[in-house]
């Protein structure tokens, strides 16, 4: 008989006091309506619960830029004014607003990614779920598209402490552009990203060309669909290529980031998938039995959110449960079905061609036929838990064959395993224990 998956879970009920701005489409309080559901299920009991903790603010510049970091901690929605030419270089705006207790939201959603990547490193699960996290839109030194601080990039960084090659596999409706380019350079992590593209959609990055570079080439996979992508287009190219992936580039560990945005019915995204092939791709990968973090990211029609994410944790809890939704504190939000699915539109046409689909098929498995299997990672000692992983940022110019898309974007490079130029051994706090709920 299979050994059980053990899982652990994390969740702080403070997600659900921050608060964006009344008409602000990302609502923190879906994580409270998800996790609600999760208990009515009985699902906890299927999982270790863990309380995360606070980044501290050197494991959150392991990426991010000390000046950004330090701004990030020092702003608040009443000093803000005083703050004008950083608020602009920032990228602070109507997509990316100051609010209360700003900082201490991005310290929780990034100490969870951190503590998951951890748990797995260490063997203390084998799948880590933080539906908090997810924002990948973040940047080494501004904040964009409701993401300040990138967990998923941080989570990378810990993961690679103690694996060789690490998976990126993003689903959310937007393309996962700020983990992209964190790890454009390297072959050490691959990030593939099925996303819309086109039509000036948010953030316009992802083009089915953009590929990565030097040592990263072909390590970049981007997937671009149009409006009206259902289960069966996405899932016809889903399965044929991560399949690929993972016997070609062989990963210890995989990071998922599970938007729920590619729904269909999300108030921001021009999807038609549904409850259950959204969560297919999960159950697709949870089966290759790799180490496995899992995210949230967008999703904006919160109680389609809540039920996204409360089947998936079922799916990754090996649970059966009733399509009926318990009783909960949120219940009325889930009228008039009270169920837990979410249908596509019944009259919504799929953009994408059989043509266009086969050649999208066709080209990343091409890209991917370039790659030799599993790259060689000398792994030399790997650095102790309480010593946090640093890129060493070279601001020296990027060599004439570097891509334009390279060269206008503040990208993490590769070096040496572990040397000195690579990754170092800064000498920031990780790990740490989390409050367990009974």
């Amino acid at each position: 008989m299979a050994r059980k998956n053990k899982v652990a879970y994390f969740y702080d009920s403070e997600f659900q006091e921050f608060y964006f701005g009344q008409n602000h489409p990302m609502k923190p309080h879906r994580l409270a309506m998800t996790h609600h559901l999760v208990l009515g299920y009985g699902l906890h009991k299927k999982m270790d619960v863990f309380r995360p903790r606070k980044a501290h603010p050197a494991e959150l510049a392991q990426f991010h830029s000390e000046d950004y970091v330090e701004f990030l901690s020092k702003v608040t929605p009443d000093s803000a004014a005083k703050y004008a030419n950083q608020l602009r270089q920032y990228n602070f705006n109507d997509d990316c607003p100051v609010f209360d207790n700003m900082f201490k939201f991005c310290q929780l959603y990034a100490g969870a990614s951190i503590e998951g990547a951890v748990k797995l490193n260490h063997g203390l699960c084998d799948i880590a779920i933080n539906w908090s996290g997810g924002l990948h839109h973040a940047k080494k030194g501004e904040a964009s598209g409701f993401c300040y601080v990138n967990d998923l990039v941080l989570a990378i960084l810990e993961l690679l402490k103690y694996h060789a090659r690490v998976l990126y596999i993003d689903i959310d409706v937007h393309h996962g552009d700020g983990v992209e380019e964190a790890f454009y350079l390297t072959d050490r992590v691959m990030t593939v990203s099925f996303h819309k593209y086109g039509d000036y959609f948010f953030p316009g990055t992802g083009d089915l060309t953009d590929t990565g570079e030097l040592n990263g080439k072909y390590y970049s996979l981007n997937v671009p669909l149009k409006d009206g992508t259902n289960d069966e287009t996405f899932h016809a190219l889903f399965k044929p290529i991560m399949r690929r992936v993972m016997e070609v580039f062989q990963p210890g560990a995989i990071v998922m980031q599970c938007g729920a945005d590619s729904l269909a019915h999300d108030r921001l995204g021009c999807f038609n998938m549904s409850l259950r092939g959204h969560g297919e791709a999960i159950r697709f990968m949870k089966e290759f039995g790799v180490p496995l973090l899992i995210t949230g990211g967008g999703g904006y029609t919160k109680h389609n959110v809540a039920r996204c994410w409360t089947y998936e944790t079922a799916i990754l809890t090996d649970t059966q449960v009733p399509e009926q939704l318990p009783r909960s504190d949120y219940h009325e939000y889930f009228a008039p079905d009270f169920s837990l699915n979410v249908s596509a539109h019944k009259v919504m046409d799929d953009n994408n061609s059989k043509a266009d689909i086969e050649r999208i098929r066709r080209e990343v498995l091409e890209y991917l036929r370039h790659l030799q299997h599993a790259p060689g990672v000398q792994m030399q000692e790997v650095p102790p838990d309480f010593r946090v992983p640093r890129y060493n940022y070279d601001e020296e110019p990027l060599e004439e064959r570097v891509g334009k898309y390279a060269r206008e974007h503040l990208i993490i490079r590769d070096d040496d395993a572990f040397g000195e130029g690579g990754l170092g051994l800064g000498t920031g706090p990780a790990g740490g224990y989390h409050d367990t709920y009974e």
